[in-house]
């Protein structure tokens, strides 16, 4: 039996797994190797490296090691768990996604406002307004759970920040607040006024001129709401000219986040 066993090296080699990993998991008891030899070396049966990848395979996307234990001692459970740690990443996406948006409307910060002739408060308190409602709003849709006063709540915040950036915001400004009326009305399932919202954002990105992240970001929304729709092949394209966008997008870190933001688009996982 001993010569059948596979050394901690080739078996990390087999399953994907570190050799640091494995020795961590013997430790907690999660993987034990089949034997541990006088000079503590650690040896592998072949029937575990299957057991050895659902592991890795579940580690690759973050699920807690709790979470795995509970998959091995129950593969009934292994859909029930996956499904939460979607939830979970989609929340964590969110809320990188809001710190982003939230540099970028600091950075536009500096430049002229655009003004109009609706009731106004003192242009600071307008702007920070517009911030805190909009953030509010990302806070909302971070949450894995919400209620139906939450949805309400998360629905009312994105449209008052983009009434307050329409006071003394810039285009970019506004095409972003477009852009989260549209996000938080696909999480709504509400196709119509996700569409218009997108579409809001591109039209305001062509009238600009604006490239770069915001202009991918508005091909990324038409397909997420038409996806919403039903519209897959409409979705698709729309995808097609959001990923020809981000090759101009100039920041990687910004490209990224976009190709993982295509990626969560409802009905879209055959695409990739």
């Amino acid at each position: 039996m001993t010569a059948a066993l596979l050394p901690i090296g080739r078996f990390a080699r087999v399953t994907g797994l570190t050799a640091k990993a494995l020795r961590h998991y013997d430790r907690i008891g999660l993987l034990r190797p089949a034997e541990i030899d006088s000079g503590g070396y650690r040896r592998y049966a072949p029937e575990q490296v299957d057991l050895a990848r659902r592991i890795a395979l579940l580690r690759a996307v973050d699920v807690p090691i709790e979470d795995v234990r509970r998959c091995l001692a129950d593969e009934r459970l292994f859909d029930d768990v996956l499904a939460a740690q979607r939830r979970r990443l989609d929340a964590r996406l969110t809320r990188v996604q809001r710190q982003l948006h939230t540099l970028h409307h600091l950075l536009a910060e500096g430049t002229e406002p655009v003004m109009t002739n609706a009731p106004q408060l003192d242009p600071e308190d307008e702007r920070r307004l517009a911030a805190a409602l909009f953030n509010g709003t990302w806070q909302l849709l971070e949450k894995p759970e919400r209620t139906r006063t939450e949805d309400d709540e998360m629905l009312h915040m994105a449209h008052a920040s983009r009434h307050h950036w329409g006071v003394v915001g810039q285009p970019v400004n506004l095409a972003r607040g477009e852009w989260q009326c549209s996000r938080v009305y696909a999480v709504l399932g509400r196709p119509e006024p996700c569409l218009h919202h997108a579409q809001r954002v591109l039209d305001l990105c062509t009238e600009h001129g604006m490239g770069d992240f915001d202009l991918a970001f508005a091909y990324e929304a038409l397909a997420r709401a038409s996806a919403v729709a039903g519209d897959l092949d409409r979705a698709r394209a729309y995808t097609e000219q959001a990923l020809a966008a981000a090759e101009a997008i100039a920041e990687d870190e910004d490209r990224e986040l976009l190709l993982s933001d295509l990626e969560s688009i409802p009905g879209q996982e055959r695409f990739w």
